[in-house]
Parts: C-alpha cells; sequence; structure tokens
C-alpha cells in the first residue's frame, strides 16, 4: 500500500484519466486549472456535469458550493487522486498526477492523512525524502508560526495542529499549485490569522497559485482574488472577484401594492428577486438601466455568493463565455477584465 505522502500514491485510481498532449508547458502557456465538459457523480446525482472553466496561474480561488456540490472531487481530480466521470481537466497543461504536473502540486485532504506514530520532526524528514524540491524552511515556518512542538507525536495534536503539520508538508513541497481542502476548518482565530498570512505571503512571492475551498463566504474577499462557485452540478461563477463585485448591482423597489412588479428585460439579467413588505429587492448583472428603482448600491461578494447558491438555475458567469448584452455607460464591460 501507498503511503498517503509518496508522490507515486497518485498514480494508483481506478480508471484511466483523459490524457494526451497538452501543449506546451512554458510559464503562463496555461491555464493553472482548465476543464471542458468536466462532471463527476455523486451518490445518486452528477455532483458537477458539463462544468467548462479555467484557473488563471497566480490566482488565490475561493471553491465555493454547497456540501455535495463537488468542491472536494475537483480537488481530488486535480490532485490526481481519483479519475473524472466526464469530460476533461488540465493541471498546469498537462493530465492530473502525471510525472509532468505531480511535483508541481501541493494538496491538503479534507481527512489529513498523517501517520499518527510518527513525530512532527519525522513527518517532515518522510517529507523531504519523498520530495526532490523540498524547502525544509518553508515546512518549519508553518509549524514554528503554529507553535507545533517538532517532538509531538502526529496522533496527540489537536484537528488544527494536524492541519498545520500537513499544510507544512504541502508548502515544503514549494508547489506552483496549492490545493486546500477546508484549510481553515478546524483552526483557532490565531492559527487562521497566521497561517492566511503564510498563503498570502506564498501566491505574493513565489506567483503560487492557490485553490481554497470554504464555506467561510463572509472572508473570502479578504483573502481570495478568484471565485470558482459551484451548485446543483453547474458552475455558476468562474472569474475574477473584482470583476464579479463590479458586475452586479443590487436595487430596490418600493410595491404600492400586494403584487409584485415585472422587471422588465432592459434591466438587465435578473440573478434574484426577494421581497420585504413593500421592499423588492433586485440582485441585477450588468444592469443597463437604473430607471425606476429607489435606490442602487453596490452588493458585497457574500451577498452575490449568497443569491446565486439561493438560486442555482441562474444564468453562470464564467470567464471568456459572455452572453449579456452590451452593458450601458458606466457599467462593467463583459470583455474588460480587471488587470492582472
Amino acid at each position: 500500500m501507498n503511503h498517503p505522502l509518496d508522490p507515486s500514491a497518485a498514480h494508483q485510481h481506478d480508471g484511466p484519466y483523459d490524457s494526451g498532449s497538452y501543449g506546451d508547458d512554458a510559464p503562463g502557456a496555461s491555464p493553472a486549472l482548465e476543464a471542458v465538459g468536466l462532471g463527476f457523480r455523486g451518490r445518486d446525482e452528477w455532483a458537477l456535469r458539463g462544468g467548462d472553466f479555467a484557473v488563471p496561474r497566480g490566482r488565490v480561488v475561493g471553491l465555493v458550493g454547497p456540501n455535495g456540490s463537488g468542491k472536494t472531487a475537483l480537488l481530488t481530480v486535480a490532485a490526481g487522486l481519483r479519475p473524472v466521470d466526464a469530460g476533461t481537466l488540465r493541471v498546469l497543461g498537462h493530465a492530473p498526477g502525471t510525472p509532468a504536473v505531480l511535483p508541481r502540486v501541493g494538496v491538503l485532504l479534507q481527512d489529513r492523512p498523517l501517520e499518527r506514530g510518527f513525530t512532527v520532526a519525522e513527518t517532515l524528514r518522510l517529507g523531504r525524502a519523498l520530495n526532490p524540491g523540498w524547502s525544509e524552511a518553508a515546512a518549519r515556518a508553518i509549524i514554528d508560526d503554529c507553535d507545533i512542538p517538532p517532538r509531538a507525536r502526529v496522533g496527540r495534536l489537536s484537528a488544527g495542529q494536524r492541519t498545520c503539520v500537513a499544510l507544512a508538508l504541502a508548502l515544503g513541497k514549494e508547489p506552483e499549485l496549492l490545493l486546500l481542502d477546508e484549510p481553515m476548518a478546524d483552526l483557532d482565530p490565531q492559527r487562521r490569522l497566521a497561517l492566511t498570512g503564510v498563503l498570502m505571503k506564498r501566491a505574493a512571492e513565489h506567483g503560487t497559485t492557490i485553490v481554497m475551498s470554504s464555506h467561510a463566504l463572509s472572508e473570502l474577499h479578504l483573502v481570495c482574488d478568484h471565485v470558482l462557485l459551484m451548485a446543483r452540478g453547474r458552475v455558476l461563477l468562474a472569474d475574477d472577484t473584482e470583476f464579479v463585485e463590479a458586475a452586479h448591482s443590487l436595487m430596490t423597489f418600493t410595491c404600492p401594492d400586494a403584487a409584485t412588479p415585472a422587471i422588465p428585460p432592459q434591466m438587465g439579467t435578473v440573478i434574484e428577486t426577494r421581497r420585504s413588505g413593500r421592499v423588492l429587492s433586485v440582485l441585477v448583472r450588468f444592469p443597463l438601466t437604473t430607471d425606476g428603482a429607489a435606490s442602487t448600491a453596490a452588493p458585497s461578494l457574500e451577498e452575490i455568493l449568497l443569491a446565486y447558491l439561493r438560486n442555482p438555475q441562474a444564468a453562470p458567469l464564467i470567464a471568456g463565455r459572455f452572453t449579456a448584452k452590451a452593458p450601458a455607460s458606466g457599467s462593467p464591460d463583459p470583455q474588460d477584465r480587471p488587470a492582472r
């Protein structure tokens, strides 16, 4: 049986990956992740089907969705730990789990697979032995920041401390792509702050692409500059957070009677309507006019994400795939991507 820290373990799977030549692997030549018709099945239905998106390199990506939406499946596929059920996923321009990409990807899985009988120091020595590009300094920095005794047995650590050790192993590989499944879930506020700082520094200084699943929607705008939202088998958002925020407006209308007024087509793409008493709130994408609105405000990223989660049949916003009408003057142009 392969050890969970052994790079060769990622090559063991039940079925073939979609393979083939993925072209030039020069820096910046291909996205960090690129999905075409991607799908994987859940227990009773498709968790994701027909997923198309691309994650540019160098982004810090918030992977969002309800339980069962395929977040963990996407990360394990990208890590080369399971096959896709439909479509293709390219990782740094290659099939996931292949020798060309495996040493360049760091992974923090939800179950934090570590040898519980090892000490922390022994765990790091194993990581160094299994990874040719190992950075002892990067791994030790996590252990020191989280104040974990090197001689402590992994099995006696708290859940949060084990998360820190697992993240130290992932960062010790000096990865170009870091895949994190709920990395902050087990951490106390002090360690959350410390590890957030480590990840931000890693992205800024090394250009590492970080994809992290999270349910903490209120914190995403502090950490992430790209969002990937999946729900009910669909990809609903896949774009830079700055553009997602600029593309949406929250309008309120006054309803004098019990009837809810119809929203005219020229208002833009309606994502969600909510009524409270005489006030109708409408989240609109690429608004063409604000005529008739009692007020217009810029929604927060959390408000936008919640609206899509509450209405998973909403029209998706995927970078590179635009079907909206031309926006009015002052609204963001779908083709005008944020400069990076």
